[in-house]
């Protein structure tokens, strides 16, 4: 089979992500139903949105009947942190060619996690692996989604706390690169600047003030850091 190398690698690697994703997509179609939208509009959010903390949002949003311009600026901010993640996989993807609109699409924290903790092997087409990487974990939460919605409308479901199955998840992932990391200080940054950010802002600007703390720390100290390496 071709490319069954990189099939048979990139379904290893994503096992993790499965686990966390096939049961929060599945409490996401269970939520989505519960306020009475049609089943189907979970494979569609999934396939077409795919933003897991997004799409619990969007129901949110459903219900309070948001306007567009209110849900742009929301999505810009709840997935603000793509950008930085993108940023520092510009050289891994940049021979991936026609792939690349997809690979930047469905560049998720979990996926982001297992291509910045996992060396690579350098037998694998690079670009094919890391498609066939983030096709798998999009059909977990697409497959989870789709059976959570279906499920939910003949079944009546108490679906508090399944949430945090994808913090829990990030959780598994993160220890694993603090694993894997040489140099620690960055890590230790990062925690840091989110207590930081925890203790002084709002719940809901937590995140995008932690990471720029985290950015101005880290170019402040970036030519320690490099001897350090």
């Amino acid at each position: 089979m071709k490319y069954e190398r990189e099939i048979k690698t990139a379904f290893k690697i994503s096992i993790p992500v499965m686990m966390g994703y096939s049961v929060l997509g599945f409490a996401f179609g269970l939520l989505l139903v519960s306020f009475d939208y049609p089943w189907f509009y979970a494979p569609i959010m999934s396939l077409f949105i795919y933003a897991g903390a997004l799409q619990f949002v969007a129901i949110n949003f459903f219900n309070v009947k948001a306007g567009l311009i209110d849900i742009a600026i929301a999505s810009w901010f709840v997935n603000l942190r793509q950008s930085f993640y993108g940023l520092s996989l510009l050289k891994r993807f940049k021979k991936a060619g026609k792939l690349k609109p997809y690979l930047i699409f469905a560049l998720t924290d979990e996926t982001y996690a297992l291509l910045t903790t996992i060396k690579d092997d350098e037998q694998l087409k690079k670009r094919w692996y890391y498609f066939f990487l983030c096709a798998f974990n999009q059909s977990y939460w697409f497959i989870g989604s789709t059976l959570g919605a279906i499920v939910g409308t003949n079944i009546d479901f108490d679906t508090a706390g399944l949430e945090f199955s994808l913090t829990a998840l990030f959780v598994v992932l993160c220890i694993e690169q603090y694993k894997n990391l040489k140099n620690k200080i960055p890590f230790l940054i990062g925690a840091f600047t989110s207590i930081i950010a925890f203790i002084l802002v709002p719940t809901d600007k937590m995140l995008i003030t932690s990471i720029i703390l985290s950015l101005i720390v880290l170019f402040l100290f970036r030519a320690r850091l490099e001897n350090n390496e």
